[in-house]
């Protein structure tokens, strides 16, 4: 079955016509000109702010000029991830998608469905003749998966809609009303280096299989840190032997529970098989701890080309003492709404490697005021080393409101499109909707959209029918908002 004969039909056309160009984040020139050329060919009034955000503006249809204005907000950017053994150019291809039963997936990549399905929907109602609506206001913004900047440099001067409709919610029984804000903290450190032990013998410690996932939304879940579980084996295997620290390499993404770390380390040549035993005894206690959620679990040693140089043994000890402090995982629940992390850490990256070592670390809180508590816990660990602590990107988080008006009047005809009560919260994550909340003045704000399963992974997948009633009862809400 075509992509293009599914309903509702102009929103699948329009979703396979942006998944023909390539939009990575950072990377959004060919998608913010293709949704600027599909506005000015209908006719409707249409800018880009300095950093590439889009606004279309479409009157309010007859009999409904009298209502509130709705901006409908979504992201043009996409991650890019396929799969290791799918050869495909993420510069120059479109995503290649096909149908799956119920599912709409993509060959091997990203299906970019989060937030592509947003786009498309809006750019379906924007274009449909036939739909009653208040006046529109589109937010088509760049660079949410890399860092939000697009929210955050966002002109707020062309907007003056009193409600926000976000389309970046990924479970159709969730509306969503509140977020985390967040805030980076960094490390840059240099240490001094000294030569490996004579005759010593070089190990490649490596831990890997971990489930990692999402730092905010799987935060509480119990997943390991690869970061800190290495750091564990080495403070412990280093209070019986000789361990010299070459190089370290753990983690990837600021925004993902690290899955992966490797360590080179140099013992005594008479330890070798000391060390061994010791690595796979602490080894066993980790996995014992872990064994409900991180069956995937595995540590291996093996031997490794022995290093010229490795970190100062004072240097190490400052190092492992400070990611052994600094915070991770849940910091605080929520005393407010049940279930809600309130504030956390992710000890994102650490690296070590010819005389240089970084850290990065994300914070979150839906209460600004936690976050920077958490932020200065992290920033207190490691200037105890006397290294550079670098704090950065911080956005606001979005407050819930329970008596939103938006939010009484969504579930008041959510029954006429579901079969199920909707969940409504707030979530551990960074969305849009903190920071445009801020630059906006306070509009009455919602996150919600069709169900879509593994994003930001090659087995990312939208479910049809959901998108089908997600389209629908957002229409019915456009029919039925107030008066201003």
């Amino acid at each position: 079955m075509e992509l293009t004969s599914l309903a509702p039909q102009s929103l699948w056309q329009y979703f396979s016509q942006l998944n023909a160009i390539p939009r990575a984040s950072k990377k959004e020139e060919k998608v913010i000109a293709f949704v600027e050329a599909f506005g000015r060919q209908l006719g409707l009034e249409t800018t880009r702010d300095a950093v590439g955000n889009v606004c279309i503006k479409k009157p309010a249809t007859a009999g409904m000029e009298d209502r509130q204005t709705v901006i409908l907000q979504s992201h043009l950017d996409m991650v890019h991830q396929k799969n290791g053994d799918t050869v495909f150019d993420f510069d120059t291809q479109g995503i290649e998608m096909y149908v799956d039963g119920d599912w709409v997936r993509a060959r091997g990549t990203t299906l970019g469905a989060d937030n592509g399905i947003g786009v498309a929907t809006i750019m379906a109602i924007l274009a449909a003749t036939d739909i009653p609506h208040p006046a529109l206001e589109a937010m088509f913004t760049i660079d949410e998966e890399t860092g939000m900047t697009g929210a955050m440099q966002l002109d707020p001067g062309p907007y003056t809609g009193t409600i926000l409709l976000n389309l970046d919610t990924e479970e159709e029984d969730e509306i969503t009303i509140g977020c985390a804000g967040g805030l980076d903290t960094n490390t840059n450190g240099s240490y001094q280096q000294v030569p490996a032990t004579a005759g010593g013998a070089a190990y490649d410690v490596t831990i890997k299989g971990l489930l990692g996932g999402h730092s905010g939304i799987d935060i509480n879940k119990g997943r390991a840190n690869a970061n800190k579980l290495m750091n564990r084996l080495l403070y412990n295997v280093r209070q019986s032997i000789d361990l010299q620290l070459a190089s370290l390499d753990g983690g990837s993404l600021r925004n993902a529970i690290p899955r992966e770390s490797r360590a080179t380390v140099v013992v005594p040549g008479a330890d070798k098989a000391r060390f061994e035993a010791a690595v796979q005894a602490f080894a066993a206690i980790l996995k014992d701890e872990y064994k409900t959620v991180e069956t995937g679990l595995t540590v291996a040693v093996t031997p490794a080309a022995t290093p010229v140089s490795v970190m100062a043994p004072a240097y190490f000890d400052q190092l492992l003492r400070a990611i052994y402090a600094a915070p991770n995982g849940v910091f605080r629940m929520s005393p407010d709404m049940p279930g809600l992390v309130e504030a956390s850490n992710n000890i994102a990256k650490v690296t070590v490697k010819d005389g240089q070592f970084i850290t990065q670390s994300l914070q979150r809180s839906n209460v600004d005021s936690t976050k920077e508590d958490v932020a200065l816990a992290v920033r207190s660990a490691f200037e105890n080393m006397g290294c550079e602590v670098i704090q950065a990107g911080g956005y606001p988080g979005w407050k819930p409101n329970p008596d939103s008006p938006i939010l009484k009047l969504m579930l008041s005809l959510y029954g006429d499109h579901f079969k199920h009560t909707p969940k409504v919260g707030a979530i551990h994550a960074g969305l849009e909707c903190g920071i445009l909340g801020s630059l906006l003045k306070g509009p009455d704000m919602i996150s919600f959209g069709p169900t879509i399963r593994g994003a930001h992974s090659p087995n990312e997948c939208a479910q049809i029918s959901s998108v089908e009633r997600f389209y629908k009862f957002l229409l019915h809400i456009l029919k039925e908002i107030p008066k201003r």
